[in-house]
């Protein structure tokens, strides 16, 4: 028991969660203004792949990393105006970006690399890893906390400053209006088409660097659909946690940690289908016990908004 609980499992959670929490605060944001965004698979994917691309074409993982975001921003901006603009429905539009990003993925996977199924090239950098001063000297917390890339601190931070934003400032109130109420929002002069584009933009943003987490920071990579419902797995997190920063990252740790926990089951003789279902079933049980309907109904009133 000890040795399945050990720092490395800990320390690897943090890893694991970084893609969820981005994308799930992500979707936070854009349920915050009335968008239900399904889109979330799809984007990180993007995101994903786009950083292989990008590290591979360039050799720095800071450029890579900026194209990840810009390719994951190109998408949430065709879901912002297919769904804001066009008055689409933002389950099927969501729907329909993930499936648009499978296939692109796949094909594009096929086209720029001539492989089918995995890239991988072990001449590519992944992302950086920082060892905090003071802090890694410290036993078992130096190890849980230290050594990680830097996405995985700037996730821990846009947890702290989504929190200040969203009810400490004018801008803040203004997006939580927009989203709770659009008619009285627009009879105090907010633009609420405006926001919610931004909530949009945002969202690609975080979703970019989850994907550059996922293919350049846990691993050096890129399979076809890497995602493996990560994406899904953050919209739970997101209505877990009630749209609320705070309630999203506690949420993300859950799904984290089992995921973490998976895959450190299959190094005791533990059988791989049941490890790698893990995390999905925890996902559905927590969705069974999910009391709270409001986010349900919050995303129905979008729905309704959008036609």
């Amino acid at each position: 028991m000890e040795q399945l609980f050990d720092v490395s499992l800990f320390a690897s959670t943090l890893r694991m969660v970084t893609p969820i929490l981005l994308a799930a605060l992500g979707g936070a944001i854009c349920a915050r203004v009335g968008l239900f965004n399904v889109g979330l698979e799809g984007l990180v994917l993007i995101g994903a792949f786009s950083a292989i691309v990008g590290n591979h074409f360039t050799g720095n993982i800071f450029a890579a990393v900026l194209f990840a975001i810009v390719c994951s921003l190109l998408f949430s901006i065709l879901f912002g105006y297919m769904s804001i603009h066009l008055k689409a429905n933002v389950i099927v539009v969501g729907i329909a970006l993930n499936f648009l990003a499978l296939g692109l993925t796949t094909f594009s996977l096929r086209a720029i690399f001539d492989v089918k199924g995995a890239y991988d090239n072990k001449d590519m950098v992944g992302l950086p890893k920082w060892d905090i001063p003071v802090i890694k000297d410290i036993p078992w917390l130096g190890d849980v906390l230290s050594g990680h890339s830097p996405l995985v601190y700037l996730s821990m931070l846009l947890v702290i400053l989504l929190q200040w934003f969203l009810f400490k400032t004018v801008t803040g109130f203004r997006l939580l209006a927009a989203g709770e109420n659009p008619t009285a929002a627009k009879s105090l002069g907010i633009h609420v088409s405006r926001i919610q584009y931004g909530a949009v933009l945002i969202c690609g943003v975080f979703c970019g660097l989850a994907g550059a987490q996922l293919s350049l920071g846990n691993v050096t990579m890129f399979t076809e659909g890497m995602t493996s419902g990560r994406g899904f797995i953050a919209l739970v997190a997101t209505m877990l946690g009630q749209s609320n920063p705070i309630g999203v990252a506690a949420s993300s740790l859950l799904f984290g940690f089992m995921d973490a926990l998976s895959i450190r089951l299959q190094g005791f003789a533990m059988p791989t289908h049941f490890t790698m279902m893990l995390p999905y079933i925890v996902t559905i049980a927590a969705m069974l016990f999910f009391k709270d309907k409001g986010y349900i109904q919050e995303a129905r009133k979008s729905n309704e908004s959008s036609r």
